[in-house]
């Protein structure tokens, strides 16, 4: 087994690295080839209330993951934050997708040094709006916390959304997920 630091709370594959991004800040990359389908990062945590996060988000920054309406997951301390972090920046044309609430897989073939990236659409429900770094061809220019409710992306991600997007999507009458 891997030493481990006590405070390494998400599980990122042995083939990837975090290091600088020409997106935002520090992003994760891969250090050699991934497989389509391959496990390349678990977002750990603790299990918070909306209200929760909301007070912890103020002196820690964006760290989470929702997994509900009202519940995320995320670091309770600033020693706990880069070991929480899976360090997936946006790109409106993503290399991994989330399966389930907190594993990111390879939706394609990645090789070694591609940046490791997820469209935010498939994983948030949540009150923002910012502009969009990704340099991708079909770049949107601005993503928000609502873009899953965009149907030319519930059509593209078909598959590919977070548990907790998916049951809003069928709630609401969208793409139905036939997994």
């Amino acid at each position: 087994m891997e030493d481990k630091a006590i405070n390494d709370l998400s599980y990122r594959s042995a083939k990837t690295e975090v290091r600088e991004s020409p997106i935002h800040a520090r992003g994760l990359f891969a250090k050699q080839a991934i497989a389509a389908g391959e496990v390349v990062a678990i977002k750990g945590g603790y299990i918070l209330t909306g209200t929760e996060w909301a007070v912890l988000e103020r002196q820690l920054g964006p760290a989470e993951i929702q997994i509900s309406e009202e519940h995320f997951i995320a670091p309770t301390s600033q020693e706990q934050r880069d070991g929480c972090m899976v360090y997936s920046n946006h790109s409106c044309d993503p290399n991994i997708a989330i399966q389930g609430q907190i594993v990111f897989v390879a939706m394609r073939d990645i090789a070694p040094d591609e940046e490791l990236t997820h469209d935010w659409a498939t994983t948030d429900d949540l009150d923002y709006a910012m502009e969009c770094n990704c340099g991708s061809p079909g770049c949107r220019g601005t993503i928000t916390g609502r873009d899953w409710m965009k149907t030319e992306l519930q059509q593209k991600y078909r598959g590919w959304f977070s548990w907790f997007i998916q049951r809003k999507i069928d709630a609401s009458g969208g793409i139905q997920y036939r997994g």
